[in-house]
């Protein structure tokens, strides 16, 4: 999900680190006269920063809640994702859904799943045009703009009286949440200074969790109709939070206006901090890219090229074959199934609970640990723990008590959620923005985020058709050699990262 604040962030890390110049002095940024001193001078990465006089450091603060504000859009794409959850219950005593008995609609299992996996299909379709939306409007305006299908999505559900207007209002909120899957970690990774744009970047996933808990968390106290009202006023909420924000700096330099730009920044660093070096280096690094550009079609044919999209292309479809994406959708079902002694409801609060804990924790230790150790325990952790739920339901399944053991579901499901965070949540993302070349990153990540949606759509629309045809027990012991697969993947074909240049990256998938 946040595969383009991972592309720019390491866009401009990689250039900053492979600089071999140094500028001393803060050069305005006005017209060409002062480009073509940029030629002749570099910038340090400790100036770039900050002002070397105490009273002229950046402010964080103006930083922290323009990152914030567009990450309300997360909070709000999260309770589209988690909604089906408490929707799918079935009412005590029967075998109907929430969802159908509240609107009176008689909803099968088949419809019910599509349902859910329209939201996904929504979100794989805006993939390219929100980033092509992002370069020709901007950031600021198009994620604003969201609020419209945000709010026609959950109109369509609140006043449904068809299984067709649900599966008109998830496709559409699938749109608005996939959108803001692109534009809201591209906005935090242009506005924020370097040492903090990966913590502002953080709280795209830290929302979108959140918003997975509060979901669950309403969805146990109210009824479907107020959870889809209460989900539908988080849009509004961030429209006039984020309203109030300025546009990326970024975006204006590649409009080539720098009036705009310097204001944009001033506005998120503060009045006493000298701008010009910043948007300077910005400028030069945009600069390189539009020198350096070569064709998609020459740049894919390279050795590294087709390594780094088998890699990506193989991390997107081992993280969503892994059922993630059937446990958030149908967390509430998989509980009720299992007979836990604590209702479902409670059971998907503390997953919720486990997981925005665990996307915490992975900000952290990602940098230190190394992305292959991370990836590599996460697999084994969730071919252990799937296995371990595929197992209670067969003994389930063949009239075994499992009374002594009904506690087994909840805690395989919650280490599931939190060894997923850690690794395979995040870091096929984090990977996608490191192993591509400048010249590819742009098509190929966009393609890579494509290909997962489409894979969380064919997990999410056939999950019940799984269970239904080969009971709950076969469904988790395909996720679990599905993870098993994915651990050799990730063993022979996954390169470590850490630590190292774009030029050195290339240099290794080259061979």
């Amino acid at each position: 999900m946040t595969l383009i604040l991972l592309s720019e962030y390491f866009c401009f890390v990689h250039l900053l680190k492979s600089r071999k110049k140094n500028i001393n002095e803060r050069t305005p940024l006005l017209d060409s006269s002062n480009r073509s001193m940029a030629e002749k001078v570099g910038i340090s990465q400790q100036t770039l920063v900050s002002d070397t006089n105490l009273d002229g450091r950046a402010r964080k603060l103006p930083q922290y809640a323009a990152g914030l504000a567009s990450t309300l859009g997360a909070l709000a794409a999260g309770m589209v994702l988690a909604w089906t959850s408490p929707a799918g219950l079935e009412v005590e005593g029967t075998n109907i859904t929430k969802l159908a008995h509240e609107y009176e609609i008689p909803i099968s299992d088949d419809e019910f799943s599509w349902i859910g996996s329209l939201t996904t299909l929504g979100a794989a379709a805006i993939c390219v045009p929100i980033g092509i939306l992002c370069d020709l409007i901007g950031r600021k305006f198009s994620m604003l703009m969201l609020v419209v299908p945000f709010t026609i999505g959950w109109g369509l559900i609140i006043g449904a009286n068809s299984v067709s207007l649900f599966y008109a209002g998830r496709f559409i909120l699938g749109v608005s949440g996939g959108a803001f899957c692109v534009a809201a970690p591209m906005y935090a990774a242009e506005i924020g200074e370097s040492e903090i744009r990966g913590q502002l970047g953080s709280y795209f996933q830290l929302m979108m969790t959140a918003g997975i808990l509060l979901t669950y968390a309403f969805g146990m106290a109210v009824n479907i109709l107020w959870l889809s009202v209460i989900s539908a006023i988080v849009p509004i909420i961030f429209f006039v939070a984020f309203m109030f924000m300025p546009e990326s700096p970024t975006y204006y330099l590649m409009k080539g206006n720098v009036d705009a730009a310097r204001t944009s920044m001033v506005k998120l660093r503060g009045s006493n901090y000298n701008v010009e070096p910043e948007l300077l280096i910005q400028q030069e690094i945009l600069d390189e890219m539009n020198r350096n550009r070569v064709s998609f079609f020459t740049a894919i044919q390279s050795k590294a090229a087709v390594k780094a999209l088998i890699i990506a292309f193989g991390l997107m479809f081992f993280q969503q074959l892994s059922g993630v994406n059937a446990i958030i959708f149908y967390a509430a079902k998989i509980f009720t199934a299992a007979g836990s002694s604590l209702s479902s409801e409670v059971c998907t609060i503390i997953v919720g609970v486990m997981q925005c804990a665990a996307v915490f924790v992975s900000t952290m230790i990602v940098d230190k640990l190394g992305r292959r150790i991370l990836l590599l325990a996460s697999e084994v952790a969730m071919c252990l723990t799937t296995l371990l739920v595929g197992v209670f339901f067969y003994m389930q399944e063949q009239k075994m008590d499992v009374s002594a053991i009904g506690w087994l579901p909840l805690t395989s499901v919650c280490l599931f959620i939190v060894l997923f965070s850690l690794g395979f949540g995040p870091i096929p993302w984090m990977m996608i923005g490191e192993i591509f070349s400048l010249q590819t990153k742009g098509t190929a990540g966009s393609a890579a985020c494509l290909f997962n949606w489409l894979m969380a759509f064919v997990v999410t629309k056939f999950f019940n058709n799984l269970t239904a045809e080969l009971g709950n027990s076969v469904t988790f012991f395909i996720f679990s050699v599905v993870c098993a697969v994915g651990f050799f993947f990730v063993f022979f074909l996954v390169p470590e990262t850490k630590g190292k240049t774009l030029q050195e990256i290339q240099a290794e998938l080259e061979g």
